[in-house]
């Protein structure tokens, strides 16, 4: 019987040299799982006569297993590579047939299909339009190629600080009197003390040689008495960088009002207005537009607010009024009142693409301050946005296929899903790193990465083999020393066997 030992001896190794060469040979194939030859003994029934004198008659190949540790994952870059860290496989239709892999190597194919090398699509969940994972079924995984629609703006969120030091938008003021035959005046401003000259005054000549009482609107009062004869011509200091001068001698008890005007805005001269700033809007159709904001102080803690596109008119927005620490009281609109959201104001923006006209949005100031220091934006940030196209994906640690867009958008195209069984060695090897299920599997548990017991993805990355190439080596020379020691079994048998003849 030393033949059968020895040939089913020379079988078995050579399985085993096939089962470590195949490993070797796929020691670079990504995501390849290495394989083990093992064995079993031999008895045959007709000399199992006694338990103590049972003798083997060989070996056999009982299965070749597949060792499915964790390959060393390599970053690669490449947005369609994608790395399983952990179990799970990933389910891919092979014309309606499902197989599972473990090679994340991707690639869109002319349909915007994820598919592999062999044309396989990738399994996972679909994403609506507006970015929502359905994990209803699984489906192939499409990347859409339609631009993503825009938003129109509807708020413009700033925070600003203006300078509390900035010079009053002021110009000639008026003087009007309750003389009979009033004086012929003329009345200065020079913003010596920057932020002081905000009040109206009523000048009353009490004498005449003189003295001069004004009382601004806050019922504070000034009172100049001059030390010689009043001359025609002479300026009178009301205030803090505020002068009056008559062209003719007033009399006693003649009262004059010199009442501030703001100096007329216009967008095209910076003289009139202290800050300005601009942003980018959207409309409906994702048009831009650059709007404007202008920022004009007429009272201490008072300030104008003007806003329109580039090409159009700024128009008066309202006003937005500060209290002693720098800190926003409230916004009232152009006509005085108070506005209908707190710090908010109401801008019309006019359009000519077919979009929605006009279009409205709230100019929202509520992060402004007015502090010491200079005019300039601490935030600037209108919602909305124009049509973008996409430019790039990534694959999230949960599968989640997110798509980055031209308009600094990103929006979810879908979620790839990992496979798991309870018996992984129960799978078919069907070659080009695919694997079919079996009832030895049992069916595949379906789930999104990072669930339960599947793994997590990681993206612009491929697992490596598994294969160890030194235990491999060692394990070929192991199994070829098995070989020759097979047949040198085969080759004793012979010997015995010819001493049987030569009798």
């Amino acid at each position: 019987m030393g033949y059968q030992q020895g040939l089913s001896g020379l079988s078995a190794s050579s399985s085993d040299l096939d089962v470590i060469g195949n490993n070797i040979a796929n020691a670079n194939t990504v995501g390849f799982k290495s394989g083990t030859a093992e064995f079993a003994d031999m008895y045959a029934n007709s000399i199992a006569t006694a338990v103590n004198q049972q003798v083997g008659i060989g070996t056999k190949l009982a299965e070749v297993q597949q060792q499915f540790s964790q390959g060393t994952i390599t970053s690669t870059n490449q947005a369609l590579n994608v790395a399983i860290n952990g179990n799970g496989f990933y389910q891919m239709n092979n014309n309606g047939t499902l197989t599972y892999s473990r090679n994340g190597v991707f690639q869109l194919d002319k349909n915007g299909y994820i598919t592999n090398a062999q044309g396989l699509q990738l399994m996972g969940y679909a994403a609506s339009n507006g970015g929502v994972i359905n994990t209803a079924q699984t489906v192939p995984l499409q990347v859409p190629t339609a631009n993503i629609a825009p938003t129109p703006t509807t708020t413009i969120a700033a925070g600003l600080n203006l300078n509390a030091q900035d010079d009053l938008m002021l110009g000639t003021p008026t003087v009007s009197s309750t003389a009979a035959t009033p004086v012929q005046s003329s009345v200065s401003i020079t913003n010596a003390a920057a932020g002081t000259n905000a009040n109206d005054y009523a000048i009353n000549f009490t004498a005449t040689g003189y003295t001069v009482t004004a009382t601004d609107s806050t019922g504070a009062t000034t009172t100049t008495t001059s030390t010689t004869a009043y001359s025609t011509g002479t300026a009178i200091t009301l205030g803090s960088g505020e002068t009056i001068t008559f062209n003719g001698t007033p009399a006693a008890g003649d009262t004059y009002t010199v009442a501030h005007n703001p100096i007329a805005f216009n967008q095209s001269s910076s003289s009139t207005y202290n800050y300005s700033t601009s942003t980018t809007v959207y409309d409906t159709l994702g048009g831009s537009q650059q709007v404007n904001m202008y920022f004009s102080k007429t009272a201490a803690g008072t300030w104008n607010v003007y806003a329109g596109t580039s090409t159009g008119t700024a128009t008066l927005v309202g006003q937005a009024n500060f209290d002693s620490s720098g800190k926003l009281l409230g916004t009232t609109n152009a006509d005085g009142t108070a506005t209908s959201a707190p710090y908010t104001f109401n801008v019309s923006i006019p359009t000519t693409d077919g979009s929605a006209t006009p279009q409205n949005i709230t100019l929202n100031i509520a992060g402004t301050t007015q502090y010491g220091g200079k005019d300039g934006v601490n935030s600037l940030q209108p919602d909305g946005y124009a049509a973008g196209q996409l430019t790039g994906f990534t694959v999230a640690a949960d599968g989640t296929l997110t798509g980055n867009y031209s308009n600094g958008q990103t929006s979810a195209l879908g979620q790839i899903v990992l496979a798991n069984f309870a018996n992984q060695n129960g799978l078919i090897d069907l070659g080009n790193n695919e694997y079919g299920a079996t009832s030895a599997s049992g069916v595949a548990q379906i789930s999104t990465p990072g669930s339960t017991n599947h793994g997590v993805l990681q993206g612009g990355a491929v697992e490596n083999s598994n294969v160890d190439l030194t235990s491999e080596l060692v394990n070929l020379i192991t199994a070829q020393r098995n070989y020759q020691a097979n047949a040198q079994t085969i080759k004793t048998q012979q010997t015995v066997d010819q001493t049987l003849i030569n009798l």
